[in-house]
């Protein structure tokens, strides 16, 4: 069982997102931007829930365990009086993994490795980088974590976890999430099937 609502926030942008660098696994901080859009996802936050659900202790706060993300997390909670250390942290949630393209942008990747650059835009969900991960991957790694968490739920995480929760929780095929842009800073609810941008 999926959770009844799960409210996604994807980790504020680092440097390595400015310069279109693909980070996957590697532990990137957030620049100042990226702080600025965690405050803002967690006013958004304290707005679509009120301040007696943000603070309410049987909500779940989650987090992949990779710097942006916790970094994300804590900003959001501090900005709306919250501990900020109060939240678990889980590898289900870590980002999908680039393997050997991590570290490099897309025009990299194409000069270095034009073969299998072009079989991943011709199939951006199944085709995986050397030594990485594909999105449907990734969105079969993300099943049995739905699967444990049957509760609503606040989870700071990445574009590829957020791609897979398109698929699985609404419907999206599996194409047009693997295009989707994924915005940092705001909220994405996932609820009754659908999900929304907040």
């Amino acid at each position: 069982m999926a959770p009844q609502r799960l409210i996604f926030i994807r980790h504020g942008e680092t440097d390595w997102n400015a310069e279109g660098r693909l980070q996957g696994r590697q532990d990137i901080a957030l620049n100042a931007k990226g702080e600025y859009q965690a405050a803002n996802a967690g006013r958004k936050l304290l707005s679509l829930l009120g301040p007696q659900r943000v603070a309410d202790a049987a909500l779940p706060y989650i987090s992949s365990p990779l710097l942006r993300a916790r970094r994300t997390m804590e900003i959001a909670r501090a900005t709306i009086g919250l501990d900020p250390a109060a939240y678990a942290l889980d590898e289900g949630l870590v980002e999908l993994s680039f393997g050997a393209w991590e570290g490099k942008t897309w025009p990299q990747v194409r000069q270095i490795e034009l073969q299998a650059a072009l079989a991943r835009e011709a199939d951006k969900w199944n085709t995986l980088p050397p030594e990485g991960e594909s999105y449907a991957m990734l969105t079969e790694r993300m099943r049995p974590w739905l699967e444990a968490h049957a509760d609503d739920c606040v989870v700071v995480s990445h574009g590829g976890v957020a791609r897979a929760l398109m698929v699985i929780l609404a419907g999206l095929a599996p194409e047009r999430a693997a295009v989707t842009d994924i915005w940092q800073g705001r909220l994405l609810v996932f609820e009754n099937g659908r999900f929304i941008w907040i």
